[in-house]
């Protein structure tokens, strides 16, 4: 169990990318009072816990309605994780939005904590390794982003943007190789399925 849960972890730590969505957060928070930002943060985890929460558990009933499989799913959750993946890499910066009246919830929490990308690995690391240790891995993660949240301003002191900027860059080639293993594990499956 102890290694599914370092699975899952690393999966959606690379996927979320903390450090990669910190300048953004630096950037929406930016003058604000300690007591803002301490709201800011905890909606936006409380946010992105009941959009991944929900989805983990839609996500099955969707897939049932469509007729939709596991390997299907992971075909397709990889080429995406791919193809984002690629863009962040040939990308200079992410796109920033600016300040709003409920930025934790809103771009925050989603899409910038739990956006496509993780929402479909959710679905795929559920499948592969039970509800249970999905969710521990998934708040691992989100107890994770709450810290470097809380001290980002220090964290940035250190990395600097550049630095960040770098780190991100390094997560998301690790995010490309994940995408591809799910494409991998997913024609497995598709294929297992036929002979089935």
């Amino acid at each position: 169990m102890l290694h599914g849960i370092l699975l899952v972890f690393m999966a959606l730590f690379f996927t979320i990318d903390p450090i990669g969505i910190l300048p953004i957060f630096v950037s929406l928070t930016h003058g604000l009072k300690p007591e803002e930002k301490k709201q800011i943060i905890l909606q936006s985890l409380v946010t992105a816990s009941l959009v991944a929460v929900g989805f983990i558990f839609l996500g099955k009933t969707i897939f049932h309605f469509l007729g939709i499989t596991l390997g299907d799913f992971m075909v397709a959750g990889g080429v995406i994780l791919f193809c984002l993946a690629m863009v962040d890499l040939t990308s200079q910066s992410r796109t920033r939005r600016g300040p709003a009246t409920e930025v934790g919830a809103v771009p925050i929490g989603t899409p910038l904590v739990v956006g496509p990308a993780v929402l479909t690995i959710l679905l795929m690391l559920v499948g592969v390794h039970g509800l249970i240790v999905t969710l521990m891995g998934l708040f691992l993660n989100l107890a994770i982003v709450g810290v470097v949240f809380v001290y980002s301003e220090i964290i940035m002191r250190i990395l600097g943007t550049a630095g960040s900027r770098a780190l991100s860059k390094v997560m998301m080639l690790l995010l490309a190789a994940i995408g591809v293993m799910m494409i991998r594990r997913g024609i497995v499956e598709i294929i297992a399925g036929i002979h089935v």
